[in-house]
């Protein structure tokens, strides 16, 4: 029995380690219009593939409206790598407004999600996951919640995981032996980053997009980036009853 059990896990690693995870952002649009993202994540490093295109725009060019925050060099990286991330959403929804209707269909490895909602709602869930994967040096904190990514988060939802995550990396350091903190202040000033991030992405999109359904996705990803750091005690505070068992 122990053997059999042994090689079940056996056969069960090297099938994970043969599969390369993978998000399916589908967007059903109007008039039978269907725009397909499959997005293939390195197994390891939890990245994805930068968009292929015949014509590198303007707006990839890393010193093309360069995040005042950033850290990297354009001599050393011509292109920003979030836009070359972000690159084929920008071209295939640089048309399409906001509020139209969408019926999304996102497949994982273990479930299929469908919503239906308005484009920049849909469109900001995709970028919110490519975003965290990008190789942005100030968006890579986000990659455990791309690995266990939730399409369309909400407000409470988000802050439950984004504090998860958070903490778990506070216990892995700790367990390297390197400084821990927990109340919440690196999250809080990743946040902050985050923002800055954001409306640079937003002023780099108004040059790829014709409507306005690219920049409205991602502010609606800058709301919650602004309000998280300013709700987040006063959100731990309303689960705060369904953690007694812990507490008492």
């Amino acid at each position: 029995m122990k053997y059999a059990l042994r090689v079940s896990k056996n056969i069960y690693a090297s099938f994970r380690m043969n599969m390369q995870p993978f998000i399916n952002y589908k967007f059903m649009l109007p008039k039978g219009q269907t725009e397909s993202f499959n997005i293939i994540f390195d197994g390891e490093k939890y990245t994805t593939e930068s968009c292929d295109t015949d014509v590198t725009p303007a707006w990839y060019r890393l010193d093309f409206k360069q995040c005042p925050n950033c850290s990297l060099s354009s001599h050393k990286t011509p292109l920003c790598p979030m836009m070359s991330t972000l690159g084929c959403a920008a071209a295939r929804f640089s048309t399409i407004v906001s509020f139209e209707t969408v019926d999304l269909l996102v497949t994982t490895e273990e479930r299929t999600i469908t919503k239906k909602t308005s484009v920049q709602r849909a469109l900001s869930s995709l970028l919110g996951l490519l975003i965290a994967v990008s190789g942005c040096p100030h968006t890579v904190y986000f990659k455990p919640m791309a690995r266990f990514h939730l399409p369309l988060a909400t407000e409470d939802e988000t802050v439950f995981r984004a504090t998860g995550m958070y903490m778990i990396a506070q216990y892995l350091r700790k367990s390297e032996g390197l400084d821990a903190e927990f109340d919440l202040s690196g999250l809080k000033k990743i946040y902050e980053n985050l923002r800055i991030v954001n409306m640079a992405v937003a002023a780099r999109l108004r040059e790829a997009a014709k409507a306005d359904s690219l920049v409205n996705a991602v502010i609606l990803l800058d709301l919650f980036a602004k309000a998280i750091p300013d709700i987040i005690d006063m959100k731990l505070e309303e689960m705060k009853p369904i953690f007694s068992p812990y507490l008492g």
